[in-house]
């Protein structure tokens, strides 16, 4: 509403009527071109520092993970299949669970810094560093029996053995998680990515030498261990440079909140964790329980090594979805806390075109690839030919997947992660899964059936996602985000200075 008073503050007042004099039909339509032209290359440049690093930081991530895998490998069949087992239960039961709680940092610290109330800052980093903390230990539990489990759920004994031995050396790797996944997302809410970006690319310089030295004399659990071991290196590099540079700051580091939490910021923060952790599971567990019906087809072996191969390209495809996601939801919940509901919503809906575009180039990329990329994992003429055409399948996928992280972002930067979960339910689990089921079992299309169904269950998910998005009130969550950060201000005030602040805003 600022900004709309603001457009006539510098013309030239007509003398008789007293109004503003308007510009020739032209001139405006140039003057409005050229702004709007400056307004996205200024926003392209800001997600550009935001967005890079943070690709830069995922394909590390990604990176670590191939790593691993292929020092599984060196220790025999045995063990890689039971350390690819026991990391898929990890990720389902655990490190899900983390990412998915620790997203609703998101909306608040960024709310938060747009709004310069650095108190709410830094207790909400305290508040979901214990809650994960706490969250960790029924998931130990957990782990510990994990062989129990996967032998109930019909898994080989000496497989799920081996992966209770890969699994119980990482749990470690749930408390590093626990500092890493709070420190990452304190950091980017202010639109801070380099360090992250440096610290894992120097973690992952020590990964290769960590791991051959613990694999060498711990075996399994060596492998295990150089993951957490790994993780730790980039929790303490983001810990001192957060020590380090909150000090020089000075006036943000004096102003404290770390232990102001009152049983209200408790209960926001779990609220929001619940939605965000549900949001992040459902789509998550929907990728997992697709490999698990395809190792259910009547060519089994095949189609799940297909299904593995083409997953691994899309992984490095969702190191930029999962940056556009981060990027968009940090600059709707500044521009928000900011008070700037223009500048919100310009940042979401140049998110959502470079979603569009970003898949439209990852679809293409897939395509082109998909002649040398089966022969770099396998040697097979069945497993090749059935990775041709899947990938090919998932090109498409690729098209609407890019949007729809990015609408997941958006819904989290404006603190409404409930969108998505209700997004996800129905897309992936009410149309995709048993569509998929239908498609790939009753009417016998196998893996081209169960992705027949993820594309559908995708493309509901982004319809009801753009939709959400679409009937926004921008100036409304603009509102809602001053009330989020600005609360406990008004408690610190005197009444007469609270008054008159409320007031003042209410005027304007």
């Amino acid at each position: 509403m600022s900004a709309t008073c603001k457009v006539g503050d510098n013309l030239s007042l007509n003398d008789e009527t007293n109004q503003p004099l308007s510009p020739p039909p032209a001139l405006q339509d140039q003057n409005y071109a050229a702004n709007s032209v400056k307004m996205l290359i200024s926003e392209l440049r800001v997600q550009r520092g935001i967005a890079l690093p943070m690709v830069a930081m995922n394909l590390a991530w990604f990176a670590k993970t191939a790593i691993t895998t292929a020092f599984l490998g060196r220790l025999g069949e045995l063990s890689l299949a039971g350390g690819a087992l026991g990391f898929t239960f990890a990720n389902v039961t655990g490190f899900s669970v983390l990412n998915g709680i620790c997203c609703a940092m998101e909306p608040i610290c960024g709310q938060a810094h747009g709004a310069k109330n650095f108190r709410l800052l830094h207790k909400t980093l305290l508040m979901t560093i214990l809650l994960l903390l706490l969250v960790s230990l029924p998931i130990t539990f957990l782990w510990l029996n994990v062989d129990k489990i996967l032998i109930n759920f019909g898994q080989q004994q000496d497989i799920s053995i081996v992966a209770r031995t890969y699994v119980s050396s990482l749990i470690p790797d749930l408390f590093v998680a626990s500092l890493f996944c709070p420190l990452k997302a304190y950091l980017s809410s202010q639109s801070i990515t380099l360090p992250t970006m440096f610290s894992s690319a120097v973690a992952l310089a020590f990964h290769i030498p960590v791991n051959i030295v613990l694999s060498k004399t711990m075996g399994l659990r060596g492998v295990a261990m150089a993951v957490w071991i790994t993780d730790l290196i980039v929790v303490i590099l983001l810990a001192i440079y957060v020590l380090i540079i909150e000090n020089k700051k000075g006036s943000m580091w004096k102003e404290g909140g770390w232990w102001d939490q009152s049983v209200e910021d408790w209960i926001r923060l779990v609220k929001l964790c619940g939605s965000c952790c549900l949001n992040t599971c459902l789509e998550w567990w929907c990728y997992e329980i697709l490999v698990l019906l395809t190792g259910h087809l009547k060519n089994a072996k095949q189609a799940v090594g297909v299904l593995a191969i083409v997953l691994n390209f899309d992984y490095l495809l969702f190191s930029v979805m999962l940056s556009l996601a981060t990027c968009v939801s940090t600059r709707v919940s500044n521009e928000l806390g900011a008070n700037q509901a223009g500048l919100a919503y310009r940042s979401a809906y140049v998110s959502l075109t470079l979603g569009f575009i970003s898949g439209c180039i990852g679809s293409l990329l897939m395509v082109a690839a998909r002649g040398i990329w089966g022969p770099l994992f396998s040697h097979d003429r069945g497993i090749i030919k059935g990775v041709n055409k899947t990938m090919l399948l998932m090109a498409v996928v690729e098209v609407f997947n890019f949007p729809l992280a990015v609408c997941g972002g958006i819904v989290r930067g404006t603190a409404r992660p409930w969108l998505g979960a209700y997004a996800n339910l129905g897309g992936f689990y009410f149309l995709a899964l048993p569509l998929g089921i239908v498609f790939a079992f009753k009417l016998r299309l196998g893996l081209v059936g169960l992705f027949i169904g993820l594309l559908a269950g995708i493309v509901t998910c982004l319809t009801l996602l753009l939709i959400f998005i679409a009937r926004l009130n921008w100036v409304e969550e603009a509102a809602k985000a001053q009330t989020l950060t600005s609360i406990e201000q008004v408690k610190e005030l005197p009444k007469y200075d609270a008054e008159t602040r409320i007031d003042a805003r209410e005027k304007v």
